[in-house]
């Protein structure tokens, strides 16, 4: 295969169902070489036998499997373009009961899974003075909503992660460019509805369950951007020629961006009223 003139893009999370996997086609659909990762290879499948894409297993929980999918993509490629950051669990559950092992397993996968790749990568891309990290966010940040704080927290740190590591970045020719998810339609309201399942029963918010459940699956309702169109639209601005450092679409990202700006008490107010409204359509 000629690699010469096509971007090599690394992402995390590429099972089939997610937003990892959509990505992946349509960046290979624009030319790319896509190195698709997961945990599991029989996760991606039906991309097994495409040319465009190197499949590998990665578990972001490991320095050693980073540094080995490092070392396998620049033996195979010889760099590194693009690195897309987009392995991720949720954590629905209140605050005050959720298990610290739960919470600990979102921020070792969401923070310090996305921290673990980039200092393996940044190297690379340095090197060259050249490359591309992309850290995906959420809308959840802007407006913060009950029942998935824990969840909302790592990807608040994300943000910060990135809008840090876009000027430190800078001096080596590295753009850092942070993707803000809206609602998608994906796998991810089950695998939130499945943890949530194994927790330990509720006691001082027992009677908030079917609220929580709702909050798991808030993002797969009628209003939810297609993934393959969300997917489309990310890939188009991350490769442009200087993309843009903050990029968000999907269903109520303009909500939720009008929502960041209003007075907490005027917020508060919106987003029981939303939370509310979530609940009745589940009913």
């Amino acid at each position: 295969m000629e690699f010469a003139g096509k971007e090599v893009v690394v992402i995390s999370g590429c099972s089939d169902g997610g937003i990892g996997h959509s990505l992946a086609l349509a960046f290979a659909a624009r030319g790319c070489l896509v190195v698709a990762t997961s945990r599991s290879r029989s996760s991606m499948a039906d991309l097994e036998h495409d040319p465009r894409f190197f499949l590998q297993e990665l578990d972001v929980l490991s320095d050693q499997s980073v540094e080995r999918l490092t070392s396998l993509v620049i033996e195979r490629f010889g760099r590194i373009d693009i690195l897309v950051n987009n392995a991720g669990v949720q954590c629905i559950g209140p605050i005050a009961e959720v298990p610290l092992s739960a919470m600990h397993n979102a921020f070792n996968t969401n923070v310090f899974g996305t921290v673990r790749l980039i200092q393996a990568m940044v190297p690379h891309m340095a090197s060259r003075r050249k490359g591309k990290i992309v850290n995906l966010g959420s809308v959840t940040v802007l407006a913060p909503l009950p029942w998935a704080g824990a969840y909302t927290a790592t990807k608040a740190a994300i943000h910060s992660i990135s809008d840090c590591l876009r000027m430190e970045l800078k001096p080596f020719g590295i753009e850092v460019i942070n993707v803000v998810p809206g609602a998608i339609k994906s796998n991810l309201g089950s695998s939130a509805t499945a943890g949530f399942n194994q927790m330990p029963e509720l006691k001082l918010f027992k009677p908030f369950k079917a609220a929580m459940l709702a909050r798991a699956n808030a993002s797969q309702g009628p209003k939810a951007t297609p993934t393959a169109e969300f997917a489309e639209r990310t890939v188009a601005a991350i490769l442009k020629k200087k993309p843009w450092p903050w990029f968000s679409y999907g269903g109520y990202s303009t909500l939720m961006a009008f929502l960041y700006y209003l007075p907490l008490s005027l917020k508060d107010l919106i987003v029981e009223a939303l939370s509310k409204r979530v609940l009745d359509s589940k009913k």
